[in-house]
């Protein structure tokens, strides 16, 4: 007893979650369009009528028949009737069968192409970056990603097959009201009985497994990583030079049948086996039904009725599999863009500022600014106090993880503080509108976006609402040194930046790194107000960093900026210094202030200054 109790709140949950999995579907149905809709469940039920039709049909044919051979032509026109019904129906299946699958493709492609829009709603919806960045939401994207790209068992597969079920269910209510009219409600019974007992093994089995899958969503991941790696152009040099193409297919192989191995055992223990015991059911239906049959003796005619009937019905216990296997794992598909969505809406109510951002006035502060990353061990902030002074350029130095570019994440609100504020004259910026409190900052970050776009665009992309500014594009480019470099392109500023792309180019890094900062320098022209610059000048030479920064200094000119980098040659000429160490300000002050305290900044100086000239201005081109 203890046993079935504990057993049946499962089944019990398994079916409550297997009926608003369905319901969740059939609530995506209007998405396709009423009456694409009713054109399907027309199309449906009239392939689920006709296969009664033509056994009804076929059973009238042979039940006339010996009355037709034994009295001559004349008598042949009552079995003719039903012969042309029967004829009928089967036609009407020939033709409307690919009506179904191409009505439910236009179903699926247009409740997908909705699904894909929310799924790519729901991941620019919030403020920040961090749901972008947690496990748990990646797998869900990358699940509903998958199936939608694929398409087979998308969510509009699903809504296809929930509607196909129409025709499976007329069908079997159908054969089943025939054998019990024609011959026992009792066999109707056993055979309605067997036909749900098979369909529900089935779906229980897809349940159960789907589970399994679900669980190896992290490894598929990195099988998909490790596809796109060995596919893409980013990669391929590498690949080559180093001589990893016998690895990466190695370890391609190897992780996918770290999970393939584990699921095809799942998939005989879960679907293979319950159904040994489900044949057998589907046997002893069968010689029960057929054994009455035989002890009853009926007319010729209801046999041929039963056995069509019968033989149909559980014909029918192969063909829903099909339906419920795209309802299954389109449901579950839908699920995980559902769970997306409510996973970066909670993040999207952190954006509870309406006012409008000003420009900075005199500072932007942290104040006791503690962070730590999702998942992860050690906080990145503890107790952090920082002043950006407006109107002056302030440089943050520190070794690898000390938080700089953490730093950039938090001044952006792409993260919020644990703890703490980030305040611009006394206000908390949370209390700013987002959008606004971002179209008043101009950054160049590390990792920048490369736009498959033009030239023009890319750096126009600064200022979207600006895109038709062509002098201040100009102007931009010219300001970042990378005019010359458009001029002589094969458009100009109107080629594509892409080398796959017809009449396309690639760029160099240092290239690309310019055009960056020309996105940037447009934003500042285009109400900007503080400029953000995470190594700015990595990728460039000597002269082009001496131009840039001699740039710099008169378009910053009374904007509050931000310069991120490890180049002492870069930060010595900054207003204000500030050293990053163990989550705190270490030291801060100009650099000759700096450099008379004699601590970590001095010290790093004086061992980048013996290991390099100065190429510019005094200051050594080092890496700290």
């Amino acid at each position: 007893m203890t046993t079935a109790r504990a057993a049946r709140p499962g089944y019990f949950a398994e079916l409550r979650g297997a009926v608003t999995a369905r319901r969740q579907l059939a609530s995506l149905l209007p998405l396709a369009g009423r009456p694409l809709v009713w054109a399907t469940v027309l199309c449906d039920l009239a392939l689920g009528v006709l296969p009664v039709v033509f056994v009804l049909a076929t059973s009238a044919v042979i039940d006339r028949l010996p009355e037709a051979v034994a009295g001559g032509g004349a008598v042949w026109s009552g079995a003719l009737a039903p012969l042309v019904v029967a004829s009928l129906a089967f036609a009407g299946q020939q033709v409307l069968l690919p009506v179904q699958h191409g009505l439910g493709e236009l179903i699926a492609r247009r409740v997908d192409g909705r699904v894909f829009d929310r799924l790519m709603a729901a991941a620019l919806r919030a403020p920040g970056i961090g749901g972008l960045e947690d496990h748990h939401r990646l797998d869900l994207l990358t699940r509903a990603r998958r199936e939608l790209d694929r398409g087979f068992q998308s969510p509009g597969k699903g809504c296809a097959g929930l509607l196909h079920l129409i025709a499976r269910t007329t069908q079997l209510v159908g054969f089943v009201a025939l054998v019990g009219i024609a011959f026992s409600w009792l066999a109707a019974a056993a055979l309605l009985a067997t036909v749900l007992a098979f369909r529900y093994g089935h779906r229980r089995g897809l349940h159960r497994f789907s589970n399994v899958y679900r669980a190896a969503s992290g490894i598929r991941r990195e099988c998909d990583y490790l596809r796109e790696l060995a596919m893409g152009a980013p990669a391929a040099k590498e690949i080559r030079v180093f001589g990893l193409r016998g690895w990466l297919a190695d370890r391609y192989r190897g992780r996918h049948l770290s999970w393939l191995l584990p699921s095809w055992s799942d998939r005989r223990r879960i679907m293979l086996r319950p159904f040994y015991g489900y044949a057998v059911l589907g046997l002893l239906s069968i010689t029960v039904v057929l054994g009455a049959l035989g002890v009853a003796q009926p007319a010729t005619a209801e046999v041929a009725l039963v056995v069509q009937a019968v033989m149909g019905a559980l014909r029918l216990a192969e063909h829903y599999p099909e339906a419920d296997l795209q309802t299954e794992y389109g449901a579950d598909a839908y699920n995980a863009v559902l769970a997306f969505e409510r996973g970066m809406a909670d993040d999207a109510r952190a954006d509870t500022g309406t006012e409008p951002a000003p420009q900075p006035e005199v500072e932007i502060a942290f104040r006791g600014v503690a962070f730590r990353y999702p998942g992860a061990a050690e906080p990145v902030f503890e107790d952090l106090d920082l002043t950006l002074q407006a109107g002056r350029c302030t440089a943050v130095v520190g070794v690898n993880g000390a938080g700089k570019t953490t730093l950039v994440k938090l001044l952006t609100r792409l993260h919020e503080p644990d703890r703490g504020v980030v305040a611009v004259d006394g206000v908390d910026v949370r209390r700013f509108a987002v959008d606004d409190w971002r179209a008043r900052l101009a950054v160049v970050f590390q990792d920048y976006i490369r736009h498959e776009r033009s030239a023009k665009d890319n750096i126009g992309l600064g200022a979207v609402e600006h895109l038709d500014d062509e002098d201040g594009i100009r102007a931009a480019a010219e300001a970042a040194g990378v005019a010359s470099v458009l001029d002589g392109l094969p458009s100009g500023a109107d080629t594509p930046l892409a080398g796959h792309v017809t009449g396309g180019v690639d760029l160099s890094g240092g290239q690309w790194q310019r055009v960056a900062l020309a996105r940037a320098l447009f934003r500042l022209r285009h109400g900007g107000a503080l400029l953000v610059l995470d190594e700015p000048t990595a990728s460039l030479d000597v002269r082009s960093e001496a131009r840039f920064f001699r740039e710099f200094h008169r378009l910053a000119a009374g904007r509050t900026s931000l310069l991120i980098s490890h180049r002492f040659s870069t930060v010595r000429h900054a207003d204000h210094i500030v050293v990053l160490a163990d989550g705190k300000v270490a030291e801060q002050g100009s650099h000759e202030e700096l450099m008379t305290m004699g601590g970590r900044y001095a010290g790093l100086f004086h061992l980048q200054a013996d290991r390099f000239a100065d190429p510019v201005g005094g200051a050594p081109e080092v890496v700290a």
